[in-house]
């Protein structure tokens, strides 16, 4: 199938299906006059893509887990939950750390509200 089909199978954009190929993710064969050629199992690969990137993975972890779907093996299965469970890692940091700035905010804008409260007492006095 050719580039539009898969990303329309996939409800992807081209421009994904094109991203995807260029980071290593997925692969074509080229015909004479230069087209992409996809296989049908690349309409579940680029499924498979989208919903690693919505776990918040990057193009570079999905090169490193791929391995585990494309060669199954029990030691790359290990490698790549071993790898999830590093990025799980740094999500749980993230978080922790957006929890702390949007507490800091918080208190920013408790102090500006009991400012404001003051500014509106001493003008009613």
């Amino acid at each position: 199938m050719r580039i539009g089909e898969l990303a329309s199978r996939a409800g992807v954009s081209v421009r994904s299906v094109r991203y995807y190929e260029e980071q290593g993710l997925l692969t074509s064969t080229r015909s004479p006059s230069g087209q992409r050629h996809y296989t049908e199992s690349e309409v579940e690969r680029v499924a498979f893509i989208q919903r690693l990137y919505a776990a918040g993975l990057s193009s570079r972890t999905i090169t490193e887990l791929l391995p585990c779907v494309d060669a199954p093996s029990e030691e790359n299965s290990d490698a790549a939950l071993e790898r999830m469970a590093q990025e799980r890692d740094r999500l749980s940091a993230h978080i922790a750390d957006l929890m702390q700035t949007r507490d800091a905010l918080d208190g920013l804008m408790a102090t500006a509200r009991a400012h404001r409260e003051q500014l509106r007492t001493a003008v009613a006095c």
